[in-house]
């Protein structure tokens, strides 16, 4: 399995760009203060379809071969995945099938299918519709992608790297979310080459633990998963971004999802942006490892704000439902 150069990155940007608008990258004195470093955050939330994923979706089905558009495209998402190869695939006039998990977002379930792709809702969890995927594939002649082991959507996630990196070019420390991989991955690719000396940090709750397993051995392991937070919630590690993770990953950090709830509360009342599970659980690892990151330049991936409020606990669902009508009347 091939992995990928600065090169396909470059491209990337170029090919994504007409679809894709730049995020911002943001300095917090709140976040700043209580971390007790200098707190930036990539907000990849910013996206019209709330994912840093949008990137490489677009990328990849720009790159499709005509005949495979032509068939159509299958992969399996928790949401925002699906959300971002649902709306490539509406972009090139491509037929897309997701297959989601029984209990998905309610919300990025109702979005893919307003983006026009057929869902077929079954399993217990990612794995389980992962399985359900290989099988229609087979049986309807249709286009495989897989959520990490993909080198044009890492590619092409890859491209926010290099603005933040444009953005904030003496970075010390960059942390990103963990579940498939392809969002660190994708980051290691760039900043290594940019700049060799940028620590990059990994996140997984403690309670989805596969990647983080995967890493540690340097083999691909399967874990148990109960996490809430369904962008970190694999349940087996994935070869391709492992292999670029095992490479160039400096450290990886397991945070519980308790840390990762309170995180999305404090996300929006010092840094007034909402935040799902996986995009709050790198402020989860600031807050973590504080010691280790005093005194530096530090920069948070907030992957994502699809939040799913039904799978949080009371006092947060609370204050978030609070803090969205607060913002609907500004």
């Amino acid at each position: 399995m091939s992995l990928i150069n600065f090169v396909d990155v470059l491209r990337a940007r170029e090919t994504i760009a007409p679809y894709v608008n730049k995020t911002p990258t943001y300095p917090y004195i709140g976040l700043s203060k209580l971390v007790g470093a200098e707190i930036y955050l990539k907000h990849e939330n910013h996206h019209a379809l709330g994912s840093f994923k949008v990137r490489g979706g677009i990328n990849y089905m720009s790159n499709l071969a005509a005949e495979s558009k032509k068939r159509g495209v299958i992969t399996a998402s928790t949401g925002n995945h699906g959300q971002s190869i649902a709306y490539s695939a509406s972009v090139f006039g491509v037929p897309a099938v997701i297959v989601s998990p029984e209990d998905a977002n309610t919300s990025k379930v109702e979005s893919m299918r307003n983006l026009g792709a057929e869902l077929i809702l079954k399993g217990k969890n990612f794995d389980e519709a992962r399985e359900t995927v290989e099988t229609e594939a087979s049986n309807r002649g249709l286009t495989y992608i897989h959520a990490a082991n993909e080198p044009l959507i890492i590619a092409g996630v890859a491209t926010y790297g290099l603005e933040m990196l444009e953005d904030i070019p003496d970075i010390e420390v960059v942390i990103a979310p963990i579940g498939g991989g392809s969002n660190a991955a994708a980051l290691c690719t760039v900043a290594k080459v940019i700049n060799p000396k940028i620590q990059i940090i990994g996140v997984q709750s403690a309670q989805a633990p596969a990647a983080y397993q995967s890493w540690t051995s340097k083999g691909i392991k399967s874990a148990p998963t109960s996490t809430v937070a369904e962008g970190l919630a694999t349940s087996i590690g994935f070869e391709l971004t492992q292999n670029i993770l095992w490479e160039l990953l400096d450290d990886f950090v397991l945070v519980d999802d308790k840390e990762i709830e309170d995180s999305i509360v404090t996300l929006a009342t010092k840094a007034h942006t909402l935040a799902e599970e996986a995009g709050a659980s790198t402020l989860a690892c600031a807050l973590k490892i504080k010691d280790r990151l005093s005194g530096k330049k530090v920069a948070l991936v907030i992957s994502g704000g699809n939040l799913s409020l039904i799978h949080i606990s009371e006092p947060t669902r609370r204050y978030a439902i609070s803090y969205a009508v607060f913002c609907l009347k500004k």
